[in-house]
Formats: C-alpha cells, structure tokens, sequence
C-alpha cells in the first residue's frame, strides 16, 4: 500500500494524460451500439431468451456494483477534482449499462435484479479499507478488470448473437477503464496477450 501511495502524483498525470483520449474513444465506440436491434429481436420469443436472461442478470449485479463503488469512493473525500471527474465519467458508463441491461431484462419479461444496499458493498468489496487517492484507483482497477473478465466469459453462454455483441462493447469499455487505471495506479503493461477471459 505504501508503493501506490508514493505514485500517487505519478498516478494523477498519468490518469489525465489517458482519461481524455479514452472518454472520445467510449464515445465513438457507443455510436452504431447493437442495443436497439437487440430490443426489437427480444420483442419477439427467442430460443434460449431465459438463459439470457439469468447471464443479463448476473451482469446487471456487475454493474450495480460498479456504480456503487465508484458513487461511494467518489464520496469519500480521498479524490482529487481531476480524478474525481474521471470516476464521474466512469460511473456514468457504468449507470448506462445498467439501464440497458435492466430495459432487455423488461423486454424478455424478467424483473431486473435490484442493486444491494451501500453498506452490503462497502462490507462486501472492502471499500472502508480505502485511506488514500492511490488506494482507490488501485481498487477500482481491480474490480474493473474483474467486469472485463465477466463480459467476455459470458459472451459464449448467450444464446442471441445480438446480446453476444452487447456483451462484448460492454467488456471492451470495462477494459478500457481498466486501462486508464492500471496507468494510473502505475500497473504494469502485461506481456503476455489476451488480458482478459
């Protein structure tokens, strides 16, 4: 902990440096999103729509998580304005895919899995454990590259191409945050290929 701690102004630049570039990049990302085709194919009965709906629902309790930790870090008081902006940023991806996730559910007929209360995620994730900016980053990396992972592990257990395809944006924008904040924390760059799944 005390290494994240002495990075943490090398920390800050970085993240700035990233946050910008990689916000565009989401942007660009979201224009064409298969959500509408997906919508209108779930209006119709499709083989295997239950299944979906349980892995859709897994992901929905993903994503509550995320805006949890991100609304309750944001909160602490431990950020500084500029990284504070970035988390906003992230959190509103994350608010985003929970109302896309929540509208398919609807649209399949199922009930959307209610988010935990903020004090079953601060228990559950650790989050009292957070004393420094540094610390935080370093977390929030983690639990986005534990979402990256769940995307593309899902991908192959829906049975709608379409939600095959939405799985996959999601996963690449948890990587994308996942990116900018492994830098951040000053993460090192895997040699190895295939980082996720």
């Amino acid at each position: 902990m005390s290494n994240i701690m002495e990075e943490q102004t090398h920390t800050r630049r970085n993240l700035f440096k990233t946050a910008g570039i990689a916000a565009a990049g989401i942007g660009l990302a979201t224009i064409g999103s298969p959500l509408l085709a997906v919508q209108k194919k779930n209006t119709r009965k499709v083989a295997g729509a239950g299944s979906d709906v349980g892995v859709m629902q897994g992901a929905l309790a993903l994503e509550h998580e995320g805006i949890a930790a991100y609304r309750i870090a944001g909160g602490s008081g431990l950020l500084s304005k500029g990284v504070l902006d970035v988390a906003l940023v992230f959190l509103g991806h994350h608010e985003a895919h929970r109302d896309s996730l929540a509208k398919l559910i609807m649209t399949a007929g199922g009930k959307p899995v209610q988010p935990k209360t903020d004090a079953d995620y601060i228990a559950a994730l650790n989050i009292g454990a957070l004393k420094s900016e540094g610390d935080v980053i370093k977390f929030a990396a983690g639990l986005e590259q534990g979402a990256a992972n769940a995307y593309v592990g899902q991908v192959a257990a829906l049975k709608d191409r379409q939600l095959s395809r939405l799985f996959a944006q999601l996963g690449s924008d948890e990587a994308v945050h996942w990116a900018i904040l492994n830098n951040a924390s000053g993460g090192a760059i895997a040699k190895d290929a295939y980082l996720f799944g």
